[in-house]
């Protein structure tokens, strides 16, 4: 890292007013400001190859080519910048042309993925506004404003007023290596401030997934949300309900898998959001004390994991949010004569019902979810070779971890995770040991197991047969 790009770091407030001067704050879009290469402190370097490679075929092949959005204000924060996102003034059908190893995406706004290997740089075009006409590239709106369609092209000016939020209305030229600001963004990152660019509800409404937006960002960059872009949230939350649960799946994850899965809750939370996402789990906190120890002990493990680069599972992100409203369900329905274990089958099934009308629930997460469920019933069970049996389940390490966030939720007694730990780390004579111990212990243990009856041969059960004319 270069010696400017550590200065700029160390004292970014006072950078940035050298090099614009103090602001009012306003709000208002303050037309763009253009940085020569000597006055920025990106460089190239934090570039992945891939995104130049992209970049720089565009600029010979005669197209504008701007690095945009959020590679560049993580940069600034002093963040590792991930994700290279390019926008150029070449259609999607010239990118195909251009680029073989690329394929076009989405209907509702085209995209071109350019992949190389692993890594798959976003190439979208200047997008116009809405509103205009473009040939036959229209913009098609529902009555509420939703866009349902948006491949309108425009200048880079018109792409950058289209961007969601000032902070990522940055644009990085290939050509001469400038920094292009066009909505004030850099001055909203000296202030750690979120503000849409444009009327918030006008935003909200063409696409409501923009407050989920707002709240990830918020978390993510521990950014404040500005007034006005904060103010309609909470009334135009149940917008989420006009979005297809495939898409807000997809959101869900970008939410909980950021590593800031617990400030996202508390601002989802805050902001009337959740109840939109997981209205069984909303429900259930108000109902069941454990229910929000348990889902925000799931989503600080989840912040823990990333933190420490090892896998994270939606499906058991899911199976820890929905489960209490399982639980309140299954008790329902046992209070309404239902046996324990088909109460319990039959409220997961309505639970995930319910839940797959708002975030869909791929089978390759919904299945070991279900699992992780049904081990809860099993993990007790350790007679005979049932532990063993329980041990060679392939969800068993999920399944435990998960009844270990259950008894530090306080939703079922301590004592059996701490049993299934020994049973796990001990060798052949320790476990046989620990199987000795299971009638002794009560905890989570089932009662005496009926022998069945033998039938009797003779005597009162044996019935006589009748004799027949």
């Amino acid at each position: 890292m270069f010696k400017g790009f550590t200065r700029f770091l160390q004292r970014p407030g006072e950078r940035l007013k050298t090099l614009f001067g103090n602001q009012d704050g306003s709000g208002q879009t303050p037309g763009l400001r253009i940085l020569p290469r000597e006055d920025h402190p990106i460089s190239r370097r934090l570039f992945s190859d891939s995104a130049l490679k992209v970049l720089y075929r565009l600029h010979n092949a005669g197209f504008e080519a701007y690095l945009v959005g959020g590679c560049l204000r993580d940069a600034l924060l002093g963040k590792t910048p991930k994700d290279f996102d390019v926008a150029t003034d070449a259609t999607p059908d010239q990118l195909r042309e251009l680029f073989r190893n690329s394929r076009i995406i989405g209907r509702r706004f085209r995209i071109v993925h350019v992949r190389f290997g692993r890594e798959i740089i976003e190439v979208t075009t200047f997008r116009g506004r809405p509103g205009d006409e473009h040939g036959e590239h229209l913009a098609h709106q529902s009555e509420d404003g939703l866009l349902l369609r948006d491949n309108v092209w425009g200048s880079v000016e018109e792409d950058a007023m289209r961007r969601d939020f000032t902070v990522n209305a940055l644009y990085y030229n290939i050509a001469d290596f400038s920094l292009h600001d066009w909505a004030g963004g850099l001055t909203d990152i000296e202030n750690r401030t979120l503000r849409l660019i444009g009327d918030p509800q006008v935003r909200y409404r063409e696409d409501p997934v923009r407050m989920l937006r707002a709240i990830r960002f918020a978390a993510k960059l521990d950014f404040s949300l500005a007034a006005a872009t904060e103010a309609p949230i909470r009334d135009m939350a149940p917008l989420l309900l006009q979005i297809p649960p495939a898409r807000l799946f997809e959101e869900v994850l970008k939410l909980f898998l950021s590593g800031q899965a617990v400030a996202t809750y508390h601002l989802l939370r805050e902001y009337g959001l959740f109840a939109m996402l997981f209205p069984e789990a909303d429900e259930s906190i108000a109902e069941l004390e454990w229910a929000e120890p348990l889902i925000l002990q799931a989503l600080a493990n989840t912040d823990e994991r990333i933190r420490q680069e090892r896998p994270v599972t939606p499906a058991f992100l899911f199976g820890a949010l929905l489960w209490p409203g399982v639980q309140w369900r299954a008790r329902q329905l046992q209070a309404e004569g239902m046996p324990p274990i088909p109460a319990q089958q039959t409220a997961a099934q309505q639970a995930v019902s319910r839940q797959i009308q708002h975030t869909s629930i791929p089978k390759r997460f919904s299945l070991p979810m279900r699992d992780i469920w049904d081990l809860q019933e099993r993990l007790p069970r350790r007679r005979g070779k049932r532990a063993f049996q329980t041990l060679e389940h392939p969800r068993f390490r999920a399944a435990y971890d998960f009844l270990l966030l259950r008894e530090s939720a306080g939703e079922i007694a301590p004592g059996l995770g701490h049993w299934w730990t020994a049973f796990q780390e001990g060798d052949e004579h320790e476990q046989r040991r620990l199987l000795g111990k299971v009638d002794a212990d009560p905890a989570g243990t089932p009662g005496p197991r009926r022998r069945p009856r033998k039938r009797r041969r003779g005597g009162r059960n044996r019935r006589s047969t009748p004799d027949h004319d």
